[in-house]
């Protein structure tokens, strides 16, 4: 199987919801579960059949981040230097509107563009990989064609 990069706190946040899942979300639902049978025909009860979906939904994402923190290959990026690599976060300026914007390059499972964590695999950050401060790229994304500077890159 490929390994899956991951920074330090993306794996410990992931860890921290399968721990949570376990201990906490999973006995709750198998306890609604029981007390939903306990109202009697199954075959009508709302309460069964949403505590049996809710319960699926909890085993598959348990399953899941199982799967993924075994096969995590966790990097330190404060080891890391130079051209933009994962790990590395990059202040961008947008060559059209001077907006200036900075991102932290991360594994699939734990990238979220609203908290600025940029999925290695996407089309910016697979732009980005191997630059430096003062190369510009050109992204095509869903609005067009982008223009991007670097300006600064830290491994922090």
């Amino acid at each position: 199987m490929e390994k899956i990069p991951m920074t330090r706190a993306g794996f410990e946040a992931l860890d921290a919801e399968l721990k949570r899942l376990k201990s906490v979300e999973r006995p709750a639902i198998i306890r609604a579960v029981a007390e939903a049978r306990e109202h009697g025909d199954l075959s009508e009860n709302a309460e069964y059949h949403s505590a049996r979906e809710k319960h699926s939904f909890i085993e598959g994402r348990i399953r899941e981040l199982e799967s993924i923190l075994s096969l995590a290959e966790v990097i330190n990026p404060a080891d890391l230097s130079g051209a933009v690599k994962f790990g590395a976060t990059v202040t961008l300026i947008d060559e059209d509107t001077e907006e200036e914007i900075t991102y932290q390059i991360v594994g699939e499972p734990e990238a979220d563009i609203e908290a600025r964590k940029l999925n290695i695999k996407s089309p910016l950050a697979r732009a980005l990989i191997g630059k430096d401060v003062g190369d510009s790229v050109e992204v095509r994304t869903p609005g067009g064609e982008r223009s991007y500077e670097i300006i600064d890159i830290s491994f922090a």
